[in-house]
């Protein structure tokens, strides 16, 4: 197979959030020792706008160089297109920015968003989101170390999110449904989103 058919099929076998791909091969800059904003953004960077994306992490005095340098694309730092407006966040400025259109990013949006603007509250996974991303980074060696960890917790309130819409949609049928059959209708419809 030549490259280009390659290239072709892995494109097309992609994950849908890959297909809807905006930049590639960034560097992404961000400030140093990860909390909620600044793990889900990679997460939600990575799976929706740059595959590709190298994140760095710096002391705040040191991004703006870094950024003119580098032309890199700053983000969860003062005065960034991609940071905090008014009750918004980081998370909510990309999912704007690159029109990500998806129900269940945005029902995730407004956990991080409750989880680091101090409205913990606000929806009732944004304490637990809190306490899991401090824990995070604690335990771990560095900021790349801390946003990989993060990973699977983003991808499980991203699931979890998903399954909240599936189970509205499908509510009459799964009320039929036993536990077990209930568990593999949503596992079903959660592959082919």
């Amino acid at each position: 197979m030549s490259l280009q058919a390659e290239s072709m099929t892995a494109s097309l076998n992609a994950p849908f959030y890959l297909k809807q791909s905006k930049v590639q091969h960034m560097k992404w800059v961000t400030r140093e020792f990860v909390h909620v904003d600044r793990t889900a953004c990679p997460w939600l960077i990575k799976r929706y706008v740059d595959p590709d994306a190298e994140f760095i992490f710096l002391p705040p005095d040191k991004i703006e160089e870094y950024v003119k340098k580098e032309e890199a694309i700053p983000f969860d730092v003062p005065n960034a297109e991609l940071g905090h407006h008014g009750d918004r966040c980081s998370f909510d400025a990309i999912v704007d920015k690159y029109g990500i259109n998806d129900a269940a990013v945005k029902e995730l949006a407004e956990i991080v968003r409750a989880a680091d603007t101090d409205a913990l509250n606000a929806v009732a996974e944004a304490a637990g989101l809190e306490a899991v991303m401090t824990g995070i980074s604690m335990i771990s060696k560095d900021d790349h170390e801390a946003i990989e960890k993060a990973s699977i917790v983003y991808d499980a309130l991203y699931t979890n999110c998903k399954m909240r819409h599936i189970r509205e949609k499908h509510l009459n049928e799964l009320d039929r449904m036993d536990r077990k059959q209930r568990r593999q209708f949503l596992k079903t419809k959660l592959a082919e989103q």
